[in-house]
C-alpha cells in the first residue's frame, strides 16, 4: 500500500532508510536547471501531500552528483559515493561533511556494509571494488578487475567479497558471455585474491546482495534476470590456503 508520495525536480539517484526507519534520505541529480541534492525527510510525518520543502535537512551537492548511499552509526551520519569516485561522511544535523577520501578514479556504483557495520565495500567504474573504515574512510583493501564494477557484497559469515559487473550494456557482445566478463566473481577479503567464478548472467550484473545467513546469494543483471544462487556444502568445507 502506498502511503505518500513525493514529487522531486529531477530524477531521484539513490534512497535509503535509516536503522530507525523514522528518517529517510534520497539525492537528486542536477538537471532541469536544479542542482544535485540531499534530502532527509522524517518518515514519520509522510502524506499523500509531501513536497521537497517539508525535507527536515536539504542539502545542495555542489560537486559531482551522489551515486551512493549508506547511513552511519546511530543515523548520525550518510556516507555517499560520487560520480567523480571521491566519498563523504556527512553530519546529519548541521548538512555538512566531517571527512572526505578520494575513494576511486571514476564512479562508484555501490556501497555495502559489512555485516557489524565497521566496513563497508564500494564498487566502482574505475575496475575495483574497495574496503573502507566506515568512520575513518581509511582504504583497507583493494579487489581488482579488468571490467567495470556495478555491484559488491560482504559475506556475513566469511572472509569473503562477491563482485559483478561487466561491460556497459551499448558494448556488450553475444561472446561477452562466454568470456567471463558476466560472473559473479569471489574475492578473499582479507588476501585480495579471487578464488572462484560463478557464471549464470548474459549480460552485466547491476546488483548483488548476501542472505543475512550467509547460505545463499543474489544477483540482477542486464539480461532482466534476478538469479538466487545457493551454496553446496563444498562452499563451506573450502580453506583458504595461506
Amino acid at each position: 500500500k502506498e502511503i505518500g508520495q513525493l514529487g522531486t525536480n529531477s530524477s531521484v539517484r539513490v534512497c535509503q532508510f535509516s536503522y530507525s526507519a523514522n528518517t529517510a534520505v534520497y539525492a537528486t541529480d542536477k538537471a532541469l536547471g536544479h542542482q544535485c541534492e540531499m534530502f532527509i525527510i522524517d518518515t514519520r510525518t509522510v502524506d499523500p501531500i509531501l513536497s521537497q520543502g517539508d525535507a527536515i535537512r536539504r542539502v545542495p551537492i555542489n560537486g559531482p552528483r551522489i551515486t551512493a548511499i549508506l547511513w552511519g552509526a546511530l543515523d548520525d551520519t550518510i556516507i555517499t559515493g560520487h560520480e567523480d569516485g571521491e566519498i563523504n561522511i556527512w553530519d546529519v544535523r548541521t548538512g555538512k561533511i566531517l571527512t572526505s577520501q578520494k575513494g576511486h578514479k571514476s564512479q562508484i556504483n555501490d556501497m555495502q556494509f559489512s555485516k557489524d557495520g565497521t566496513m563497508f565495500i564500494t564498487a566502482s567504474k574505475d575496475h575495483t571494488a574497495k574496503l573502507f573504515d566506515s568512520e575513518s574512510l581509511v582504504p583497507l583493501k583493494t579487489y581488482k578487475t579488468e571490467r567495470p564494477v556495478n555491484s559488491a557484497t560482504i559475506s556475513p559469515i566469511f572472509d569473503h567479497v562477491v563482485l559483478g559487473g561487466g561491460q556497459d550494456a551499448m558494448d556488450v557482445t553475444t561472446t561477452s558471455a562466454r568470456q567471463g566478463k558476466f560472473d559473479a566473481r569471489f574475492y578473499h577479503l582479507v588476501f585480495e585474491e579471487e578464488f572462484a567464478r560463478l557464471k549464470g548472467h548474459f549480460g552485466p550484473i547491476n546488483s548483488l546482495a548476501f542472505h543475512p545467513n550467509g547460505r545463499s546469494f543474489s544477483s540482477g543483471g542486464e539480461d532482466g534476470y534476478v538469479r538466487i544462487n545457493t551454496f553446496d556444502q563444498s562452499y563451506f568445507d573450502f580453506h583458504f590456503e595461506f
